[in-house]
């Protein structure tokens, strides 16, 4: 996260290709998550007390076997309660969408 530029809505941009970005804006994750047709999931049977499991972003023909989609709601939920940041590009370096992305506490 040191070295990533934060976003704070969805107006804000990475300042060029392949920039590591942060954030924990709900808008900003699911608009680039909509945006690369990707819905909000969990690792099955992983469920506990603080919310709903280990959180993914399922993207189109890269589905595991123990995926299970949630709803953004249950997602953004456990999210906040574990005070995650999102990590992730817009782009790579040669200018193509990425799909990179990480959760941090």
């Amino acid at each position: 996260m040191k070295y990533s530029k934060w976003i704070d809505s969805p107006d804000d941009h990475e300042d060029g290709k392949g920039q590591s970005l942060a954030t924990r804006n709900h808008d900003v994750i699911r608009r680039w998550a909509e945006s690369r047709k990707a819905m909000p999931s969990v690792v099955g049977d992983t469920a506990g007390r603080d919310g709903a499991g280990v959180l993914r972003i399922d993207f189109p023909g890269y589905r595991g076997k123990r995926l299970e989609k949630i709803d953004w709601d249950d997602w953004f939920d456990t999210f906040d309660k574990r005070k995650l940041v999102f990590l992730y590009q817009e782009h790579k370096r040669d200018g193509s969408p990425s799909t990179f992305f990480k959760l941090a506490a």
